[in-house]
């Protein structure tokens, strides 16, 4: 026997499914404790979150907690210590791990709201070119989406801005990627 909410009625002469009554639009959704209607789908559920532990990050930061609460995404935080060029990694390694261990404390301090709000953050301390290290991160975490800050462009300055590391993220990465300025 077919439950009578389940049985779909359909017109006599076309056969066709009925169209909702004005009523059963009207009658709003069950949200599910999480804002979403049963049914719907997340649309993120990695976030990679690449920032440089300078005071501009609070946008963006907010707008990652807000996308990833939103969706129930998992967050990761990552900065990328830049990698100083022509010197050997052996050379220079206790200070890179001064640099790694001061960034790591930087991203806990950042993960904390995350936290707060109930979602799932992990950090990422890497050393390297930046914009290499994100678009490799996002494919090997296989992100849905990186949030990013970048910084405005001056356009009476056209050949400034193209080497940034925001625009060679959104060059080479494969997923979405939402810049907060």
């Amino acid at each position: 026997m077919v439950h009578p909410k389940r049985a779909i009625t359909r017109d006599a002469r076309t056969r066709r499914p009925k169209r909702p009554t004005r009523e059963a639009m009207r009658k709003p959704r069950r949200r599910t404790h999480h804002g979403m209607t049963r049914g719907q789908t997340r649309m993120f559920k990695h976030i990679l979150v690449p920032i440089d532990l300078s005071d501009k990050n609070a946008r963006t930061l907010r707008t990652a907690l807000m996308l990833a609460s939103q969706s129930r995404a998992r967050v990761t935080l990552l900065h990328v210590v830049q990698h100083v060029q022509h010197i050997p990694i052996g050379e220079m390694r206790p200070f890179y791990r001064r640099l790694v261990a001061t960034s790591r404390r930087r991203l806990a301090e950042a993960a904390k709201a995350f936290a707060a709000e109930g979602v799932s953050v992990g950090t990422e301390v890497l050393v390297g070119e930046p914009a290499r290290e994100v678009v490799r991160l996002a494919m090997a975490k296989k992100a849905d989406l990186v949030v990013m800050g970048s910084h405005k462009v001056n356009p009476a300055r056209r050949n400034r801005g193209w080497g940034t590391t925001s625009y060679k993220v959104g060059i080479f990465c494969q997923c979405p990627i939402l810049l907060v300025k």
